[in-house]
């Protein structure tokens, strides 16, 4: 059987007494479990303290139920902070199996074994390696056993065990903010709560005072006060105003030990701010304000500013003005700027000099909003009062009514007086006023005005049928000053007069039936008039008297403004007569009577049975449509014509088109000219001059080519003559003969050097290499021929090395035929 054996500190076994006398009791059964063989020894207990003898019936049948543990022991105890040099001791692990010769072997597992805790495997002595914290954990649960060393076999199970930490006040209290920011209304009652502050201590609260916590100021009195035990500030000094005092630091502490010597503690900064209560009323840094304000201000225009102090803040400063005099209670008014709280006055209506000079107003201003609990400090108001003087200025002249409506008869004669507009110079000097038409207004100068008297008169005669209204406007200046100008509008009527005859409402395409009977409706018509008189347009219809003899056709008025063409006979035929002209008498009812004649035009159609119109004369009905032969003719001439413009342009066009000078479509960066005419009539002249090559002999030296700089200014490279020019080697199939043709051609190679020069030394010349192919041959010719057809030498007997020497612009050539002639040299 095992007997365990725990290690306890004096200090906790002095506090805790339960604790020991739980041991002994403990002590006492595992002594009583001795005699039956097992023996438990409590050190630190004093000799004798640990052992107990059981008897009785009682103590065997604890006897018996404790034998089936092969551990005994309580709880280990450790103290946190260790300061000690070695390990620090925990207690001692013993087996009665264990003789004491090393043959038991004790092994431990858990938390922290081997690492935190270790044991002595021989003697079971436990210890503690590092530094505990008991804030960093409280409580180890391990599992220890005994070993045979010679078998190996466990001589008991495995069996658990706790180590508790013992706390130790190494902590002190910290608040949940290094900083607080409160605010408390200012004039509160003293014990008003303004916040909570809250310190925490992160030792054992369960344990002694270590974890007790007390708050007190050290700072911010005697203004404010904190609750000991709760952490809540309140306010502690009566009527504290902001106005004189706005902000507050308070510096609180958290003390650990309830408060006693020895304890830790901490602090933290209170930032209390005094809020703002509408305990001060507004007030007039003056009782009166003086003003002015010209005449000619228009409604709107601010007038002054009525500054107010109130030393509240916020909401609480914010005012109302009204005028609460009866003068001027109309003419001005008074509102409050929303960023400064100021009296912004200004004026309602215009007011006049003449009239009145000065205003007297009493204006008010009072707070918005009202705190009850302050109203005894004083009326909440206050009044002051302003004084506005209107300054006289050189007003305009003033119309007397603000707009003018006029009548006249379109028939009025020129200078028929219209009506009068009147103004008055409103000053107190009365200056005279003349009068004009703006022009911008009455553009055609139909009316004009007497700059004297006002009076609106007719300049030109008026047609009511042009224009019904003219709305002008007249303006009226000072004579001392015409920088003094007004203007008002003037609205004239034209009132309509009977002058003008009625007419056909629409142009009538009028037919007959061949076998149309007499009395028959063949049309019917209305009439329509520009003019419009009072009572309405009344119109009368009849035939023209002239029409009245062997008439075909008469007018029938239906007394409703319209009216019905019918046949007065049967019959009609397109052959003798396809068309018919009827001439019809319109008057209106206006005085005076205006009549005009109109022709209607009735065509003579073939019909079926029902009066449907089959067939009508071809030429009836061009005229019907209002076109004549002539018309007609004209029109297809000009389409002639046209027809002809574009065939010419066409051909001038197909003719203008010429074959592009480079044929090739690959990107040729080397602009290689082909000229590929020959005879007479090229039209390019400017590359060379084909007449030069026919006979070189007439070359002009002095001709100067324009697109190219003189020689005088860059002389010509010497160029190197071929060498089959000079050996003299006959030529084969020439025209004029062996070695003539290569010894004479030098006029050639003149001209193509004094060519190669002039591009050479042209600065204006585009930049690339322009490639000129000639060939000219005949009968006659100085140079010879240049073809190589009947060339005197092949290709294989020139040297093109010369080619070279000419530049960067024959690069080309040269590589070309100098690449051929080394290939064959190689």
């Amino acid at each position: 059987m095992w007997t365990g054996l725990l290690l306890l500190l004096p200090l906790w076994a002095q506090q805790c007494g339960l604790a020991l006398a739980t041991l002994r009791t403990i002590g006492g059964l595992h002594r009583a479990a001795a005699v039956g063989g097992v023996e438990v020894a409590v050190a630190g207990a004093g000799p004798g303290a640990g052992t107990a003898t059981a008897t009785g019936p009682g103590s065997m049948e604890l006897l018996l139920r404790r034998s089936k543990r092969g551990w005994a022991w309580n709880q280990f105890y450790l103290m946190e902070e260790y300061m000690g040099d070695g390990p620090q001791y925990v207690g001692k692990l013993h087996s009665d199996q264990d003789p004491g010769d090393g043959t038991i072997r004790y092994q431990l597992t858990g938390d922290g074994a081997g690492d935190t805790f270790t044991i002595d495997p021989r003697s079971g002595d436990i210890h503690a390696t590092k530094r505990l914290d008991r804030e960093e954990r409280s409580v180890y649960t391990l599992r220890a056993r005994a070993v045979s060393n010679r078998t190996g076999r466990p001589l008991e199970d495995w069996t658990n065990f706790t180590i508790k930490i013992h706390d130790i006040n190494d902590n002190a209290p910290t608040f949940t903010k290094s900083v607080y920011m409160a605010s408390v209304p200012e004039m509160s009652d003293v014990g008003t709560s303004v916040m909570t502050v809250t310190a925490t201590d992160a030792d054992d609260i369960s344990y002694g005072n270590s974890a007790r916590v007390v708050y007190s100021i050290l700072e911010g009195q005697p203004y404010f006060s904190v609750e000991p035990n709760t952490g809540i500030i309140r306010t502690a000094l009566q009527d504290m105003n902001r106005e004189n005092r706005e902000h507050y630091q308070v510096v609180v502490q958290a003390k650990d030990m309830a408060g006693q010597m020895g304890g830790l503690s901490g602090t933290a900064t209170v930032s209390i701010t005094l809020s703002d209560v509408n305990n001060n009323p507004p007030r007039f840094p003056q009782g009166v304000y003086q003003f002015s304000i010209p005449e000619s201000a228009q409604p709107g225009s601010v007038i002054g500013v009525l500054q107010v102090r109130d030393n509240d803040v916020g909401r609480n400063a914010e005012m109302d003005y009204k005028i609460t005099s009866e003068e001027g209670r109309d003419v001005f008014r008074i509102a409050t700027d929303k960023d400064t709280q100021d009296g912004v006055l200004s004026l309602n209506r215009q007011v006049d000099y003449e009239s009145k000079r000065m205003y007297t107003l009493r204006v008010q201003v009072e707070n918005r909003y009202l705190d009850p609990r302050f109203r005894s400090l004083g009326p909440f108001h206050d009044t002051a009062l302003v004084k506005v003087a209107v300054t006289d200025e050189n007003e305009p002249p003033v119309f007397q009514r603000s707009s003018y409506q006029m009548e006249v008869q379109e028939s009025a004669p020129v200078g028929t007086i219209i009506g009068s507009v009147s103004a008055m110079d409103p000053d107190h000097i009365r200056s005279p006023v003349k009068y004009s038409v703006d022009r911008h207004t009455d553009m055609d100068h139909v009316f004009n005005v007497y700059p004297g008297n006002g009076s609106v008169y007719l300049q030109k005669p008026l047609d009511r049928e042009e224009a019904s209204w003219h709305n002008i406007s007249i303006r009226a200046e000072e004579f001392n000053n015409p920088n003094q100008i007004s203007r008002v509008p003037v609205n004239i009527k034209v009132l309509d007069v009977n002058d003008n005859p009625p007419t056909f409402a629409t142009l009538y395409e009028t037919f007959v039936c061949e076998n149309a009977k007499a009395g028959q409706r063949i049309q019917m018509i209305s009439a329509t008039d520009p003019d419009e008189p009072i009572g309405g347009q009344r119109f009368s219809f009849r035939l023209a008297p002239e029409a009245t003899v062997k008439a075909n056709f008469t007018v029938r008025d239906n007394n409703d403004n319209t009216a019905m063409v019918l046949t007065l006979r049967s019959g009609y035929s397109r052959i003798q007569h396809s068309r018919y002209l009827v001439p019809v008498v319109i008057s209106d009812g206006g005085s005076p009577v205006q009549s005009s004649t109109n022709t209607l035009t009735v065509r003579v159609c073939s019909c079926d049975r029902d009066g449907n119109m089959k067939l009508c004369n071809a030429e009836a009905l061009v005229l019907a449509a209002g076109l004549s032969t002539v018309a007609l003719v004209a029109i297809l001439l000009c389409i002639c014509i046209l027809l002809m413009l574009v065939v010419l342009f066409a051909a001038l066009r197909h003719q203008r088109k010429k074959e592009p000078l480079i044929m090739s479509k690959e990107d040729v960066r080397d602009n290689v000219v082909s000229y590929n005419d020959e005879g007479g009539g090229e039209e390019d002249t400017q590359a060379f001059d084909i007449g030069t090559l026919r006979n070189p002999e007439a070359l002009d030296d002095s001709k100067l080519r324009r697109d190219i700089m003189p020689d005088a200014l860059y002389p010509p490279l010497p160029r190197r003559p071929p060498p089959s020019s000079l050996t003299g080697a006959p030529a084969a199939g020439g025209a004029g003969g062996g070695a003539g043709v290569l010894c004479d051609n030098g006029d050639m190679r003149d001209f193509i050097t004094q060519r190669l020069a002039e591009n050479d030394t042209d600065p204006t010349a585009p930049p690339y290499d322009s490639l000129a192919t000639y060939a000219y041959e005949g009968s006659g010719s100085v140079a010879h021929s240049l073809s190589s057809v009947e060339s005197a030498a092949s290709d294989g007997d020139h040297d093109y090395n010369y080619l070279s020497d000419w530049g960067p612009r024959f690069k080309k050539l040269a590589n070309m035929y100098g690449t051929e002639d080394s290939d064959k040299d190689s």
